[in-house]
């Protein structure tokens, strides 16, 4: 199989089974390099031991050998062999040989002679043989005592060891087995516990396909990573949900604020297609009326274009209005001269010093609206106060009139698009009903705030905040330029 079809295949291979496979495979692995690397120091070590018992033992043979001056002579043979008779041990055999590979001495308890085959040597050896399928440990060393000159040789069994090391083996190798089928087990109960959320949440998109979009994920009592995760699917829910209904809503305002000025220019210009046009008063009444709904149908366009220009650029810009105090000044002055039955205050206190985060253009939209709302909803001959002032590194602006007032119910819903408290008023003094809704969306595209404050009968205070920066004015900058 090649690699693109092993792709293939692992691609069709489902979440679960992966994470249960890969959490076998790693720890199989992972159990099998522990107990492999286990047994080779085991074994090591245990052969280790041996070799260093058996030099000890070779050790205290020839010590003795050498003290007693042994002549190998037949008188002596029948002593020597009792020492060696009690230093050999079971499955081990001690002999001396000549130099010409004779035996003078064999003791042996469990292992034949034919086993292993005299072999004089003139150096200390020590090695691990076979025979007949027999591991056995076999130490030579070199003896000279006046004219003899010999070797002793003691052969150990180690049959035992090599059982023990494949018990060993086979207890890593059943324990590795026992650790795949757990580590499966292990991974696939993970895997599903793990999967349980994105499981939900396929669940819940699901539900949401079939019942609306008002289906939300049921959260856990934890407060981990997939939580975390069904959290903020769920926000996203209630993020698309509204996002829905503004647009569903938005939709269905739109429509009849477009209808009501089309439906009334389409009966006019009926009425003079039918019989309208050979009368002068009523085609002078029509073409007026004509006129006035296709400028409000225009400004009606416009205010959407604006409101979906802002909503889709919401890239914060970096334009600061330097001295906003004066722009507000002169845009005041011309309201002062287009309603001169309106007394209109100002109160700005520090702004000079500081420069806010906002362009010039676009703050002289934001003042227009909400001076514009203060105008229409106020009696001619009242106050309109507009003040401005800086609190920790932000600058208010209030707008402030003495008009009829919002009620309390429907101050949250006064920034949505098309929303009028009273609908049969707010047309008749004029407006598209996006005016708090462009404010607003400009003052957020700055990452300002905007609140509205009223009462009955007892006018509204828009308040918006805005970032601003200590002002320095530029011959400032230039002079320390020119120093430099």
């Amino acid at each position: 199989m090649t690699l693109q079809a092993m792709k293939r295949v692992l691609s069709r291979v489902p979440i679960r089974w992966k994470l249960t496979l890969g959490a076998a495979f790693l720890i199989f692995v992972l159990f099998i390099a522990y107990n492999s690397a286990q047994y080779v120091v085991v074994e090591k070590w245990m052969i280790a031991q041996e070799k260093t018992d058996t030099r000890q033992k070779m050790s205290q043979i020839l010590n003795e050998l050498l003290e007693k001056e042994s002549g190998f002579t037949e008188a002596e043979l029948p002593q020597l062999r009792s020492y060696l008779d009690k230093k050999n041990e079971s499955d081990e055999l001690i002999r001396i040989v000549d130099q010409q590979g004779n035996g003078v001495i064999t003791v042996s308890n469990g292992i034949p002679e034919e086993w292993i085959a005299p072999s004089p040597k003139g150096k200390t050896e020590i090695a691990i043989t076979e025979y007949s399928g027999h591991s056995l440990l076999v130490m030579r060393s070199p003896l000279t005592i006046y004219s003899f000159h010999g070797t002793v040789e003691i052969v150990k069994n180690m049959d035992q060891f090599k059982q023990l090391t494949e018990a060993i083996l086979r207890l890593f190798l059943l324990t590795g087995l026992g650790a795949v089928v757990l580590s499966g087990l292990g991974g696939g109960l993970l895997a599903r516990q793990l999967l349980k959320p994105l499981q939900s949440m396929a669940q819940t998109i699901r539900n949401v396909e079939q019942k609306g979009l008002q289906e939300r994920m049921v959260l856990p009592g934890t407060e981990d990573e997939i939580a975390t995760l069904m959290k903020m699917f769920n926000g996203m829910m209630d993020q698309v949900e509204r996002s829905f209904h503004q647009q569903s809503q938005f939709v269905e305002d739109a429509s009849h604020e477009l209808r009501t000025p089309i439906a009334i220019m389409d009966g006019h210009l009926s009425l003079l297609l039918r019989w309208g046009k050979n009368d002068p008063a009523a085609l002078e009444e029509s073409l007026n009326i004509s006129y006035h709904e296709l400028t409000r149908l225009k400004a009606l366009v416009q205010d959407l274009l604006l409101l979906t220009r802002e909503e889709k650029d919401s890239d914060t810009a970096d334009e600061r209005t330097q001295r906003a105090d004066r722009t507000m000044l002169s845009l005041i002055g011309q309201w002062e001269e287009l309603h001169p039955e309106y007394t209109f205050e100002t109160a700005f206190v520090g702004l000079a010093d500081w420069e806010i985060v906002v362009s010039e253009g676009h703050l002289e939209q934001i003042l227009m609206i909400l001076l514009d709302n203060a105008v229409k909803y106020s009696e001619p001959g009242s106050a309109v106060r507009v003040a401005g002032s800086v609190r920790d590194g932000a600058a208010f602006i209030e707008v402030a009139d003495c008009g009829i007032g919002i009620a309390e119910q429907d101050l949250p819903l006064v920034t949505d698009r098309f929303y009028r408290v009273d609908k049969a008023r707010s047309r008749q003094q004029g407006g598209t009903g996006l005016g708090l809704a462009i404010a607003k969306r400009l003052v957020e595209r700055y990452n300002g705030s905007m609140t509205i404050r009223s009462k009955v009968a007892a006018g509204t205070t828009a308040t918006i905040s805005l970032a601003c920066r200590p002002y320095i004015e530029k011959r400032e900058v230039d002079s320390s330029e020119g120093a430099d």
